[in-house]
């Protein structure tokens, strides 16, 4: 009797068990569904506000770089035989705009034919003088200092203007250029 006692007790506690068990493994389950749900929606608030950054930087540009105004300066480099570029700096009409201090591995990237936006600057309409102020090392490991400048009319419509380091073989010097892209 005590046997089938105990075996009747057990039963009635498994009974019971099983729907504190079926309730856990359910509310595990939830949770795993909320959790994905919630996953998925903080991924599309991530995206979102992605978005929303670069919009934001895009009317900043536009605001303070209006066309109108807006001066862009860039650095090209066919180079590397007479010239390995350290730094270089940028003034505008005498006052200093920027200043650059080049690794090794952007160096590479310039005379590979990459091309380096140095400078945005809003200039008014009218006469204006660029200089650029190169530093490195030049024909047989020397230091090299050079300046190039160069003047340029600012009309109603943005101006962009490229610096460009290149070899001349023929002089067995670099060349510093500077041009207005048209």
């Amino acid at each position: 009797m005590k046997g089938a006692i105990k075996r009747l007790l057990a039963g009635v506690f498994l009974l019971w068990l099983l729907p504190v068990t079926t309730s856990i493994v359910v509310a595990e389950q939830v949770n795993n569904v909320a959790a994905a749900g919630l996953s998925e929606q903080v991924e599309d608030l991530k995206k979102e506000v992605l978005d929303l950054n670069r919009e934001l930087f895009i009317l900043e540009e536009e605001l303070l770089f209006p066309a109108t105004t807006q001066t862009t300066i860039f650095l090209a480099m066919n180079s590397g035989l007479f010239f390995a570029l350290d730094a270089i700096e940028l003034k505008i009409d005498g006052k200093s705009v920027t200043h650059y201090l080049y690794t090794e591995r952007e160096v590479k990237a310039l005379a590979k034919g990459g091309v380096q936006r140095l400078h945005i600057e809003n200039l008014r309409s009218g006469q204006h003088e660029l200089v650029a102020l190169f530093s490195g090392k030049g024909p047989n490991g020397r230091d090299y200092r050079r300046a190039a400048s160069y003047l340029f009319e600012k009309g109603l419509e943005p101006q962009f203007i490229e610096i460009r380091i290149s070899d001349s073989a023929a002089k067995q010097q670099p060349e510093f250029t500077i041009s207005s892209w048209e």
